[in-house]
């Protein structure tokens, strides 16, 4: 099953990022949380592992729209876009919205879906194209 909109770019992981937050923020998105995934595993294991950050994404308005819709929508929120590099490739994946409608068995979601699904997808193809 695919749940994520993916692009691979062999760019460097922290231009990539930078990028990502910027493109997310044209298509209304907000970071809400980040978790940098190699600090943490560093500081709470002692282990390394590849750059990895997860960015918490939210859109105020699809956010409130998703909850009138799906009260219990807030426990998929916010929309998780993630910027690895491994092997000389900087992974940038994103949840893909469509999965709201399958996990929350609530067919009313699937108009809101597909907008989230396309802001985050011009998101990701804004930083491809770059």
């Amino acid at each position: 099953m695919n749940y994520a909109l993916r692009i691979d770019l062999e760019r460097p992981f922290a231009e990539v990022v930078g990028e990502v937050r910027e493109s997310l923020a044209e298509s209304g998105f907000g970071i809400l949380t980040e978790i940098d995934i190699k600090q943490t595993l560093k500081n709470k294991l002692d282990v390394d592992v590849d750059e990895q950050i997860i960015l918490g994404a939210c859109n105020p308005g699809f956010a409130h729209e998703g909850l009138r819709t799906e009260p219990s929508l807030g426990l998929l929120l916010p929309c998780n876009v993630v910027v690895r590099h491994s092997a000389g490739v900087t992974v940038v994946e994103a949840i893909d919205p469509e999965m709201m409608v399958g996990v929350t068995g609530n067919p009313a979601m699937e108009p809101l879906a597909d907008k989230v699904r396309a802001s985050l997808k011009a998101a990701l193809d804004r930083v491809a194209s770059n």
